[in-house]
C-alpha cells in the first residue's frame, strides 16, 4: 500500500511540473519583445515677429582728426597744453623760437624801403625826361629807358612787399594754434626739441569728438542681404529706415547713446571683398575718443519668422537638421537653413507652421524612429 501511494504522488508531481513548465514563456520569446518607444517632448511650430542682432567689430574716430605739424623749423620754446586737454579752435598749443624769423622780417622791411626809394628816383627820371622829349631836347629813347627803369622799380617794390608778407607768415607760424575744438593727443615733443615741417612724427593730434564715427565692414553676401532686408528705392532710403545701432564698449557695457548708419562706401575692397559702412554716435560727455574699439550691434526684424529652439537642432556634415514628427508618431530627419538667431531660438527655413519637432533626446533617435510624444 505504501509503495502504490508513493508511486501515485510521484506521477502527480511530474505532471504538475510539466504543466507549469508549459505555462512559462521561453527565454527566446522574452528577448524578441520590442522596447517601448521613448517618451520625448515635442513643440508645434508657429510664426511670429522676431529680432536678430548681428555684431561687427568697429574702430572709432572723431568727427575731425587733425595732425598738428610745424610749418617752420626751429626750437620748441613753449608747450601751452597737456596731453588729453580739451582745447578750443584758435587756442595756442606750441611756440617755436621766432628770433630768426623776426630778423628775416626786419630785413624784408628794410628791403621794401630801399625798393620804394629806388622807385621814387625812377619816377623823378621819368618826370625829368618827359618834357624834354616833348620839346625835342633829348631823344625819345632816353624817356623810354627811364620808363623801363621805373617799371622795374615798381616790380622790385612789389617783390619786397611779398617778402615782408612771407616773413610775417613765418613769424606767425611760430605760434601754433588749434585748428579745431577737441582733445589733445600724445605730445612726443617737449620744450627744447628741434622741430621741422619734414619731421615724420607730428607734434600732436587734435580730435573733435563731439560726434564720433564708428567704422565697420560687411561682406558682399551680407551687404546684399542687408539691402534686401529694408524697404526703399535707393540706398539712401534704406539707410533712413534702418533702426538705431548699439555700441558695445570693450568692457561689455553698452554706450548710452544710440547711433545711426548714414554712410556706405562707394566701392568694394579688392583684397577682402568687404564694403565699409559708418555709424555716427553723439558724444556729449566726451566718453568716446578716437582710437577706441568696440562692437556694433545691428538689429533686424523678421515678421512671420519660424522660431526653432536650438536644442531641437543638430548638425551633420556642416548641415543643420531637425526631427519632424509625422504619421504614426514616427520622426523624419529634415534639413533646415538657419537665417539667424533670436535669443535661444534659431530662425529657419525648411519646415512649416504647424509641424511638430522633437526638442530633446535627439541622440536617441534615427530617421523613421517611433516616439511617444509627451505634449
Amino acid at each position: 500500500m505504501i509503495s502504490a501511494s508513493v508511486f501515485r504522488l510521484s506521477c502527480l508531481g511530474a505532471l504538475c511540473g510539466l504543466t507549469l513548465a508549459g505555462c512559462q514563456p521561453s527565454a527566446a520569446d522574452t528577448s524578441a519583445a520590442p522596447p517601448p518607444p521613448p517618451a520625448l517632448p515635442v513643440v508645434r511650430l508657429d510664426t511670429a515677429t522676431a529680432v536678430t542682432v548681428h555684431e561687427y567689430p568697429t574702430t572709432l574716430q572723431g568727427r575731425v582728426n587733425v595732425e598738428i605739424r610745424p610749418q617752420v623749423a626751429g626750437t620748441l620754446e613753449r608747450v601751452y597744453v597737456d596731453e588729453g586737454a580739451a582745447v578750443r579752435a584758435g587756442q595756442p598749443l606750441f611756440k617755436i623760437n621766432d628770433q630768426v624769423y623776426r630778423a628775416q622780417l626786419g630785413t624784408a622791411l628794410g628791403a621794401v624801403k630801399q625798393a620804394q626809394a629806388a622807385l621814387t628816383n625812377a619816377k623823378l627820371e621819368v618826370d625829368k625826361y618827359a618834357p624834354l622829349v616833348q620839346n625835342r631836347v633829348v631823344a625819345p629813347i632816353q624817356l623810354q629807358t627811364a620808363q623801363g627803369s621805373y617799371q622795374a622799380a615798381q616790380a622790385a617794390v612789389e617783390q619786397a612787399q611779398a617778402s615782408v608778407a612771407a616773413a610775417r607768415l613765418n613769424v606767425g607760424f611760430t605760434l601754433i594754434k588749434a585748428p579745431v575744438s577737441g582733445f589733445v593727443g600724445l605730445l612726443p615733443k617737449r620744450v627744447g626739441s628741434l622741430v621741422s615741417p619734414t619731421d615724420a612724427e607730428s607734434l600732436t593730434l587734435v580730435s573733435d569728438v563731439g560726434e564720433v564715427y564708428a567704422y565697420f565692414t560687411l561682406s558682399e553676401k551680407d551687404f546684399i542681404a542687408f539691402k534686401a532686408a529694408y524697404p526703399g528705392a535707393t540706398l539712401a532710403d534704406k539707410l533712413r529706415r534702418l533702426p538705431p545701432v548699439v555700441l558695445v564698449l570693450p568692457d561689455g557695457s553698452r554706450y548710452a547713446q544710440p547711433g545711426w548708419v548714414n554712410v556706405v562706401s562707394g566701392q568694394v575692397a579688392a583684397g577682402t571683398g568687404a564694403i565699409g559702412l559708418r555709424a555716427t554716435f553723439p558724444n556729449p560727455g566726451g566718453l568716446l575718443r578716437s582710437g577706441n574699439t568696440g562692437r556694433l550691434q545691428l538689429s533686424r526684424r523678421h515678421p512671420g519668422a519660424l522660431r526653432v529652439p536650438q536644442a531641437a537642432t543638430f548638425e551633420l556634415q556642416d548641415k543643420t537638421f531637425v526631427y519632424v514628427l509625422g504619421d504614426s508618431n514616427r520622426v523624419r530627419q529634415t534639413e533646415v537653413r538657419v537665417l539667424g538667431q533670436s535669443g535661444p531660438d534659431y530662425l529657419v527655413q525648411g519646415v512649416r507652421r504647424g509641424q511638430r519637432l522633437v526638442t530633446t533626446g535627439l541622440d536617441q533617435l534615427r530617421d523613421g524612429a517611433r516616439i511617444s510624444p509627451t505634449n
